[in-house]
């Protein structure tokens, strides 16, 4: 079972590293071509595309650190580093956010003479690097982190598309405004995904419940189990995009019966919710009722 899992990882890892290389290094060429050309569009679109290429690279750390096992130093391992990443990335992109839109407002006011046609053959050819990206990761292992990426890469096929479209009307109207116009555009679109990965960094390095569970409905599910009255002191936390904990108090009617109703429990929280790592404790009723006795005593 755990050796699937490894081989499972490895193979994710390995795409996403091959998607990260492709696009980085893409991205570095953009650049290069955007500022010779005087395409802010290709620049922004390159930024852009840095910005997946963090991504792709989180999601292939994060597929490496699940593959690393605990340490007397770091009991859940280092999974935790994805979230710290992605805060440091999510910064960065906001920086660039800014830089983008005081470059492009200069652009609107100052025209730059743009190469229209090499800025319509690099987008081109970026255009088809993530469209290659996209094809690998469809083909990997379906969890979190490369949907994730996928979402990232799809992304930035609008923001290639934006580039081109730029390229396109200069080298055949001459009109420059259409550069800054979407390089705007396209640095709206990281604004949004930079402010999605900057909440979702947050919320994982405070221990939030993740994103997609509801903490209620988690609690109103396990407290469904036969012999369960109630259930408090529930926690569930992330340690990384694909390692929720869960930690509860279940109040039972018969501690005899407490065997069945942890692996129900289990059960139930692995096929509904993907909770693997659970730590229940059980408090029986009658000491549950003695302990209040006592108390009002």
């Amino acid at each position: 079972m755990s050796h699937e899992h490894d081989h499972a990882h490895g193979g994710s890892g390995n795409i996403l590293l091959v998607a990260t290389l492709l696009t980085i290094g893409f991205a570095a060429v953009e650049a290069g071509v955007g500022l010779w050309a005087g395409s802010l569009a290709l620049v922004a679109d390159a930024g852009h595309m840095v910005n997946d290429a963090v991504a792709l690279a989180l999601a292939a750390g994060a597929a490496w650190l699940a593959r690393r096992p605990p340490s007397p130093r770091h009991s859940y391992g280092l999974g935790r580093a994805e979230f710290v990443a992605a805060l440091l990335n999510s910064l960065s992109l906001l920086a660039l956010v800014a830089w983008l839109t005081i470059s492009a407002v200069e652009r609107l006011q100052t025209p730059m003479p743009v190469q229209g046609e090499a800025v319509s053959i690099t987008a081109a050819i970026g255009l088809a690097i993530n469209l290659l990206v996209a094809w690998l990761l469809s083909r990997g292992e379906k969890n979190l982190n490369t949907r994730a990426a996928l979402l990232h890469v799809m992304g930035d096929l609008l923001g290639s598309v934006a580039a081109l479209l730029s390229g396109l009307v200069i080298a055949f109207t001459g009109w420059t405004p259409i550069d800054p116009m979407l390089s705007l555009a396209i640095g709206a679109l990281i604004l949004f995904s930079s402010l999605r990965l900057l909440r979702e960094a947050l919320h994982g390095i405070m221990e939030g419940v993740p994103l997609h569970l509801s903490l209620e409905e988690v609690g109103r599910g396990m407290a469904g189990v036969p012999g369960v009255i109630s259930v408090h002191d529930l926690h569930v936390w992330s340690v990384n995009s694909e390692q929720t904990m869960l930690s509860a108090h279940l109040l039972v009617e018969d501690i005899g019966n407490w065997e069945s109703i942890l692996a129900q429990s289990r059960e139930l929280l692995h096929e509904h919710y993907g909770i693997e790592h659970v730590t229940l404790q059980p408090e029986p009723l009658v000491q549950t009722i003695n302990w209040i006795h006592h108390e009002r005593e």
